[in-house]
C-alpha cells in the first residue's frame, strides 16, 4: 500500500549572528531598550509558533550563551566561516550538513529586530502555500525610481506622476529568507551558489521589519524608537493641532 499521506516538513529557524562585524562592533549584542539586538529576532521566531528549532548558528561561543538565556538552541559554525568575506551562500550550506533533518531553513535576520513573530509566520505560510523553494523579504516603496540615470517606474516626458499611481518598487530588505533544503543543496553542488534557487518568490513585510540595522546611527535610531513602542504604542492614536476642526476631517 501506498501511502499517499504528505509529511510534515521539518523548519528550522536560523540566526545568524557573527561576533565581529565591520560597520558596527559586535552589533548583535549592541542594546536595543536594554536588550541585545539579537534577542528580538529569537524571540519573534520562538513566538511564531512556525519552527521546529530556532538555532544561533555563530562562530562565537558567547552566542551559546545567548542562546540559552533566551531559549534557542545553538551551532558552533567553523571560525573560518566567521569573517565579512564569508558568503551567505556558504553560510547556509554548512548549516544544512549540520542539520541534515531538516527539509526547510529559515534565515531569521537579527539585524532586523522590529520583525514580528506574526510576519515571520505570514512569510513562512505564504513560502508554503505557494510552493516556493527560495524567498527573500522585501519592502513595497511608491516613489519615483531611477536606475542608472534611467527611470524605473515613471515617465519623465510625462506629467509627474503621484505617488500613489507609481507602480511600487521592491528593495529587499534581508528579514528573512529561506530555502528547501534538497533544492539549494543541488543547485549549490552545481555552481557553488544557490540563494534564488528552484522557484524563487519573494514577500512584502511592513516599514518597520525594513529598518536593517548596520551602523552605529541605525542603532540609535532603533534604540529610540523601540523604547517609544513600548512605552507608547497600545495607546497611540493620532492627534492634530487644536487649530483643526476634528468633526469636518
Amino acid at each position: 500500500v501506498v501511502n499517499n499521506v504528505m509529511r510534515t516538513p521539518i523548519i528550522y529557524a536560523m540566526i545568524p549572528a557573527r561576533y565581529g562585524s565591520t560597520r558596527l562592533k559586535m552589533k548583535n549584542l549592541a542594546l536595543i531598550d536594554g536588550k541585545p539586538m539579537i534577542s528580538y529576532a529569537i524571540e519573534a521566531a520562538i513566538y511564531s509558533n512556525v519552527f521546529d528549532k530556532v538555532i544561533i548558528n555563530s562562530e562565537h561561543s558567547i552566542f551559546e550563551k545567548i542562546a540559552i538565556r533566551y531559549g534557542a538552541d545553538f551551532y558552533h559554525r567553523a571560525k573560518n566561516l566567521g569573517s565579512s568575506e564569508t558568503r551567505s551562500d556558504a553560510i547556509v550550506f554548512d548549516f544544512m550538513q549540520a542539520y541534515p533533518e531538516a527539509d526547510v531553513i529559515v534565515w531569521v535576520n537579527p539585524t532586523s529586530p522590529f520583525q514580528s513573530s506574526n510576519e515571520i509566520y505570514d512569510v513562512v505560510n505564504h513560502f508554503n502555500e505557494n510552493n516556493l523553494d527560495s524567498l527573500i523579504t522585501v519592502e513595497e516603496k511608491q516613489v519615483h525610481c531611477n536606475y542608472e540615470e534611467k527611470p524605473v517606474n515613471y515617465n519623465p516626458l510625462g506629467l509627474f506622476e503621484q505617488t500613489q499611481d507609481l507602480i511600487p518598487i521592491e528593495p529587499f530588505v534581508y528579514s528573512i529568507m529561506m530555502w528547501r533544503k534538497d533544492i539549494f543543496l543541488s543547485e549549490y553542488n552545481k555552481k557553488g551558489f544557490a540563494l534564488f534557487c528552484g522557484k524563487f518568490g519573494v514577500r512584502t513585510v511592513n516599514k518597520l521589519s525594513g529598518i536593517i540595522i548596520k551602523t552605529a546611527d541605525d542603532l540609535k535610531i532603533a534604540d529610540l524608537l523601540m523604547r517609544s513602542i513600548n512605552l507608547y504604542d497600545k495607546n497611540y492614536s493620532v492627534k492634530y493641532d487644536k487649530l483643526v476642526e476634528y468633526n469636518k476631517i
